[in-house]
């Protein structure tokens, strides 16, 4: 068996594991764009990954704009377009806390970022800066429709997810486990291991990690300093008849935000 240490580096694997919901999550954010938002055609995703909601929405006559961290992320997004659809794409290496265009200022109809990868901004400077910065980049009406799973305190022991997925013929078996949540840290640890087999193929690729921790007070009081407000949530169903009445029981959550005016002041001061 191989054994390597990156999924990211792998997309085509990655993919397979969050590709199954891509156009559930596609209809989900074209109804929301229209019932809370401007229903227009200019989209931001942050961390795009691998590319697979770019291509679903240019396909359905969107124009795109993306960024990611990973070189290999952004190759693979890339080169699943076609000519005609990469002139309706643009696609940037960057930071989710330091993304700019100033051509996007004010322009853009909503941005989406919907599988926790929010939680990766490790401090709450760092996530208010993103915060701000797509704040910066929506128009006066757009919407940034945010989802992540919120953090049960009180849980004492880790968590565990299993997905199935088929690439050609190899089948990806991926394993997630979340550890126990620090309070006074704001972190859970993270591993995944993504066990790849088929013909003449045996690898096994293991990342670890730490992801930020929000209970639902800690993420309004976040969004609040950074001038949005939610106007609905959601759970990871994308049902969009089925907005979240209240807190509810589930962590899973989707935040669709809407901008706020708020008074200037400095970045990262807040504890969280």
């Amino acid at each position: 068996m191989e054994r390597r240490s990156n999924w990211y580096d792998h997309p085509e694997y990655y993919e397979a594991i969050f590709g199954t919901d891509t156009v559930r999550e596609m209809d989900f954010l074209d109804a929301v764009s229209g019932r809370y938002g401007t229903g227009g055609k200019l989209l931001l995703e942050p961390a795009c990954g691998a590319g697979r909601l770019v291509e679903e929405a240019v396909r359905r006559g969107y124009r795109v704009v993306g960024y990611d961290i990973s070189e290999k992320m952004l190759a693979h997004a890339k080169g699943r377009l076609t000519p005609a659809q990469r002139r309706r794409v643009k696609l940037y290496p960057s930071r989710m806390e330091t993304f700019y265009r100033p051509e996007l200022e004010g322009r853009v109809d909503l941005a989406f970022n919907l599988v926790s990868t929010f939680r990766y901004l490790d401090s709450e400077q760092a996530a208010l800066e993103h915060l701000e910065g797509t704040r910066r980049l929506l128009s006066p009406e757009g919407l940034y429709v945010l989802g992540f799973h919120l953090t049960d305190y009180g849980r004492e022991r880790p968590e565990h997810e299993r997905w199935v997925a088929q690439v050609g013929q190899d089948k990806v078996v991926c394993n997630t486990h979340e550890g126990v949540p620090d309070r006074r840290l704001r972190r859970s640890a993270m591993r995944n291991r993504l066990r790849i087999t088929g013909p003449e193929k045996d690898l096994l690729i293991e990342t670890h990690w730490y992801f930020r921790t929000y209970d639902l007070t800690q993420a309004r009081r976040l969004f609040r300093r950074a001038g949005f407000q939610p106007v609905a949530l959601y759970d990871f169903d994308y049902r969009v008849d089925e907005p979240r009445k209240g807190a509810g029981d589930r962590l899973d959550t989707i935040f669709v935000l809407k901008r706020i005016n708020k008074n200037p002041s400095p970045s990262g001061r807040g504890t969280g």
